[in-house]
């Protein structure tokens, strides 16, 4: 374990480097008092940890904040040779709460990280105090469009005869096009986007990306859904209405099947939205913490 103190955006952290899966590093951050009551953040696709920036300096005034890297994400470690279908993505994050030395957290998660928390926040409640999940899958899937787009890289990531094309697309400009809207409007600095991006540049990179994607599925995981209403812990869906990759409905039928979950939809706003629209979601998180939570 390594730690030293960075910038993350406007909060100065302390970073650190926990060891999960064999020796595979997890990159991770933290702010605020070291005994306080922990948050974990969890980013989403393609994005690393600094998706977080505007939340984590508020936060960390009362809580101990963690965003780390997921495995094969920013400057965390991408091995080729382990597994990341979300069943094992799912029981990773628990050996990642080991690591951390975490018996149970509040858990929020935007995107690929939503999809994660709320696997996690089913099958163990005992650690899940309370849970967020921020313009995600859940426990759906994509509008249509992209549903194709995903579900061709992981046709591309699991069948050899594919790789050799996809391995010599160029992914970060694709996802740098994608970004640019968010960038134009001020909400997304390049520097911050570079490191979101960048590392798909290298081989090392598109190859992990690659067996990133050949072991992710596209289509909903009714489990999932059939399991929400046993969610028993405070929860909040925060949502930007106008995600064009996941319809508002995801949100409001999470919001109607967890007990008491709290809904908080933002006008105007895409899937970026703790970017967007950061006083608001941070808002909705602080509402969330301050909800009593179950014994864990």
């Amino acid at each position: 374990m390594s730690t030293q103190h960075t910038g993350t955006g406007t909060d100065r952290a302390r970073a650190r480097s926990v060891v999960v899966d064999g020796g595979a590093r997890v990159a991770c951050w933290e702010s605020g008092p070291p005994d306080a009551e922990p948050v974990l953040l969890l980013h989403g696709y393609p994005a690393d940890h600094r998706c977080w920036r505007h939340q984590v300096p508020p936060l960390s005034d009362r809580y101990r904040v963690i965003a780390p890297d997921l495995l094969g994400w920013g400057e965390s470690d991408r091995p080729v040779h382990l597994r990341f279908d979300y069943d094992t993505e799912v029981a990773r994050l628990g050996r990642l709460l080991d690591a951390l030395e975490l018996d149970s957290v509040n858990l929020a998660g935007h995107d690929y990280g939503g999809f994660l928390s709320l696997g996690f926040a089913e099958t163990h409640p005992e650690r899940v105090r309370r849970l967020a999940v921020l313009n995600s899958r859940a426990h759906s899937t994509f509008t249509r469009p992209w549903y194709a787009v995903f579900s061709l890289l992981s046709l591309a990531g699991r069948t050899p005869v594919l790789r050799p094309a996809a391995m010599r697309l160029p992914y970060a400009a694709i996802h740098r096009r994608s970004f640019a809207p968010l960038v134009r409007a001020g909400h997304l600095d390049t520097g911050v986007l570079d490191g979101y991006v960048g590392w798909m540049d290298s081989p090392e990179g598109r190859r992990w990306l690659l067996h990133y994607f050949g072991e992710y599925r596209t289509p909903s995981r009714p489990p999932l859904r059939r399991r929400l209403h046993e969610i028993d812990c405070p929860t909040a869906v925060i949502w930007g209405r106008a995600d064009p990759y996941l319809r508002p409905t995801i949100a409001t039928e999470l919001a109607g099947a967890v007990p008491g979950a709290e809904l908080t939809m933002l006008d105007g706003t895409g899937h970026w939205v703790m970017d967007e629209r950061p006083a608001e979601v941070t808002a909705a998180l602080s509402r969330l913490l301050a909800r009593p939570a179950p014994g864990r």
